[in-house]
């Protein structure tokens, strides 16, 4: 409060001179006239549209929104008619259901099960199908599953249902006994189809709740009534939750009726409210239903009407109310520039100038950017960090698209002499780290480079003039050396290599392998010969000892070092062990294996290459056990991981902690009941896939497990070949839709997944037919 009360004081100074009236007198008009108009604007707008034929577009568009869903309606209920009627006449329910012992026959007790679930699931309203079998034996209720009907009041209900003189009806029924009243909407078909004597029943009974959602949609306001009924008044569908005799139910039955047409609407009123109401006809079998939505208009637009009214009123009045909303906008708008002309003023006082605050501003804008400039100089004097950040990455090869003349330039902006000098590279990398002699433990990768770091700047400024260091922070580090070209610099580079080696051996207790690039002449060849020493580093001898590599020499001397041998006998024998269980002597089998790649002077790149070869390996022979790699090692990255580590004892506990124990453990864990189960999901997803392209991997994929172990299993388990079984499910289902549907060929090759030419030739293979024969001589049959 003290530093405004301050600020509004100077500028209470500075507006003698008229900056701040100015400014504060153009904004609060411009607010003024942006806050009024509109509103005056959008009252007339609204009260002219409102007032207009607001009330009877709202009655047109309710009566097409009405019509419309009410055919939306009756197609849905003609749909359940007809897919009754269909499977009504269906071969599946003949006279052989009336004798038939579907204890005995229980796959066809499975068949009606599975064609009432699909009859179920055809139209979301449908909350069960049943069929009811009744005549001379043991009532059979199938709802769908197959059940004895014993329960003398649910019989006499399927008795009634069954005694009716119309073969297809719509009726209210409860079919819970505790519930009398919770009466459901059910569509009835006595069974066989077009038969005097029927001994059954198909029945479709809807879900009310979805009734009630349906009959809600045919009302697009809340409120008001939706409901449908015969006209003989034995069924009463409503979403109020009132009755047929409820006083708002009759008078509206009255008014329609007085109205002497089929369809229609009218408005209606009721207890102080306009309701619009249409009303139409269903013609259901056999039977008419009268539908009825009477909506609330009175709500929708009265308020619309007089709100307008309102607006339009409030919008004279709010002139005054805008001048006061201006005047603190105005205000609130030129408080940043108070704030803003502190900030560039920095405590000291406004000069007494013509012109407004933004000339101030930007005046003393031009004076902070000079004074940005200069420290922005000086900055750049800062060199260290801005030649560590390029010299990473010119190491990495990040700099690959700038010219030779480019890097020189950088390199002299930052400092560096490179006139008429060469480059070396060099690469260090600590081992040791798990010895017993050292001082550190896995995990202190960052501290010991650091702290080696450190001795490298140590010692490089006092052998070299120029010299840069790279902390990798992973037990490595990178050295760029700028020498002289006619200098003689390789005694001065082994001084280097041995008093560094000696100062990490006595200080930190750690081993050291030094390798040293041959001089780059160019700045651009900087990257490969960092690559190149890597690459030597890697080639060293894998034993815990200080080693100093120079490329010079190598390259001078070539290698006629020995192909190491890859241990293959210990490799199978530890897979082996593994594959059987035996824990301990697979421990023992990986340490030889380990010890083997080791000996005779081994270099540390053939060891890693040797134990990545090694975890293929394994990795393969999980894979052939039935187990998902991916999954036994939750997605890691095991190649990744191994290839990081650089001791052997931490190669070793790595092994047998992330990829024996799990794998162990897991082939612990399996029995034979759990590949049944596998291959039942299996077969469950063939019996729900087979239309589409599914193949062995898919379908290993989709149950957790890998192909080879699924066809191996498979055979197993079935006695069938994968693809054998899934051809006879295809052929199987493609007869049953050729001898019960009038399908094309084509479209029953695509519905069981095959190509059209395809089919044919599986089709007449397996069943010494064409399947155009085949439907002939099942329809002569």
């Amino acid at each position: 409060m003290l530093k405004e009360m301050n600020l509004k004081l100077v500028l209470s100074k500075k507006g003698k001179n008229g900056a701040k009236g100015r400014f504060y007198r153009k904004s609060l008009i411009m607010i003024l006239i942006v806050a009024s108009i509109p509103g005056l604007i959008t009252g007339a707008l609204v009260y002219g549209i409102a007032g207009g034929r607001l009330e009877s577009e709202l009655l047109q568009l309710h009566n097409k929104q009405i019509e419309q869903r009410a055919r939306s309606i009756d197609m849905q209920l003609t749909n359940l008619e007809l897919t009754l009627s269909h499977w009504a006449f269906d071969s599946k329910f003949d006279y052989s259901l009336e004798s038939r012992n579907f204890i005995q026959d229980f796959e066809k007790a499975r068949d009606i099960t599975k064609t009432l679930l699909v009859m179920q699931g055809s139209n979301t309203i449908n909350k069960l199908v049943e069929l009811y079998l009744g005549g001379d034996g043991q009532p059979v209720l199938f709802d769908p599953e197959y059940a004895p009907l014993t329960a003398k009041p649910a019989h006499d209900l399927y008795e009634g249902l069954l005694r009716s003189d119309k073969v297809t009806y719509w009726t209210e029924a409860a079919f819970d006994p505790q519930r009398p009243q919770a009466k459901e909407l059910t569509l009835v078909h006595h069974i066989p189809g077009g038969s005097l004597k029927p001994f059954g029943a198909l029945l479709i009974r809807l879900d009310n709740e979805k009734v009630g959602d349906m009959l809600r949609s045919m009302t697009p306001y809340d409120g008001g009534e939706t409901f449908f009924l015969q006209d003989n008044g034995k069924l009463f569908a409503s979403t109020g939750g009132n009755g047929i005799e409820s006083p708002f139910v009759a008078a509206l039955r009255e008014e329609i009726a007085a109205k002497g047409r089929d369809e229609g609407s009218f408005f209606f009123d009721w207890s102080g409210s306009t309701f619009t109401v249409t009303y139409g006809k269903f013609s259901r079998i056999a039977d008419s239903w009268t539908y009825v939505s009477a909506s609330p208009i009175t709500s929708i637009t009265a308020p619309v009407v007089f709100i307008s009214k309102i607006i339009f009123t409030v919008s004279l009045s709010a002139l005054l109310l805008a001048a006061l909303l201006a005047w603190f906008a105005s205000r609130t708008i030129y408080s940043p520039v108070n704030r803003l002309l502190t900030v560039l003023m920095a405590g000291k006082s406004l000069p007494q100038e013509n012109g407004d605050e933004f000339s101030l501003i930007e005046r003393q804008w031009h004076n902070l950017s000079r004074e940005s400039t200069e420290l922005h100089s000086k900055l750049s004097e800062q060199l260290p960090y801005v030649k560590e950040s390029f010299l990473h990455q010119l190491l990495q090869g990040y700099l690959y698209a700038y010219s030779e003349e480019d890097l020189l330039g950088r390199m002299e902006r930052y400092k560096w002499k490179v006139d008429n000098h060469r480059f070396i590279v060099i690469y260090m990398q600590l081992t040791g780290m798990t010895s017993l002699e050292g001082k550190f433990k896995y995990g202190d990768e960052g501290l010991v480079t650091f702290a080696a770091v450190n001795m490298i700047e140590e010692f490089a400024a006092q052998h070299f003039e120029q010299s840069k260091t790279i902390n990798f922070h992973d037990l490595s580090a990178g050295l760029l050396l700028i020498v002289p070209k006619d200098g003689d610099y390789a005694s001065e580079l082994h001084a280097f290599g041995g008093e560094l080696t000696h100062a990490v051996n006595h200080i930190l207790n750690m081993r050291l392998t030094i390798a040293i690039s041959e001089p780059a002449d160019a700045v651009s060849n900087i990257p490969l010969s960092f690559e190149e020493t890597k690459h030597a580093a890697s080639q060293r001898n894998f034993g815990n000892e200080n080693q100093l590599i120079d490329i010079g020499q190598l390259h001078a001397r070539g290698d006629s070092s020995e192909e190491p041998q890859y241990p293959f006998t210990l490799e199978r024998e530890f897979i082996q062990a593994l594959r059987t269980g035996q824990a301990a002597d697979a421990g023992e089998l990986l340490r030889a294996f380990l010890d083997t790649l080791s000996c005779k002077g081994a270099k540390a790149v053939d060891v890693q290459q040797g134990m990545l070869h090694l975890l293929g390996s394994v990795q393969h022979a999980i894979m052939v056990s039935g187990i998902q790699p991916t999954r036994l090692f939750k997605c890691v990255n095991m190649y990744e991981q191994l290839s990081q580590i650089r001791e052997p004892q931490l190669i070793l506990s790595w092994f047998q902690d992330r990829v024996c124990e799990p794998f162990l453990k897991e082939l612990g864990g399996r029995s034979d009941s759990q590949v049944k189960k596998l291959i039942e999901q299996a077969m469950i997803y063939l019996q729900q896939n087979y239309m589409k392209d599914i193949s062995l991997d898919n379908c290993a994929d989709h149950i957790g497990t890998n192909p080879f172990f699924l066809s191996k299993s498979f055979k197993q388990v079935t006695g069938k070949n994968f693809i054998d079984y899934l051809t006879g499910l295809r052929i199987d289902k493609a007869k049953e839709l050729l001898r019960e549907s009038g399908l094309k060929i084509n479209d029953v090759a695509e519905q069981v997944g095959y190509q059209h030419s395809y089919f044919n030739r599986i089709f007449k293979k397996l069943e010494g037919m064409t399947p155009s024969m085949y439907r002939e001589l099942s329809q002569a049959e």
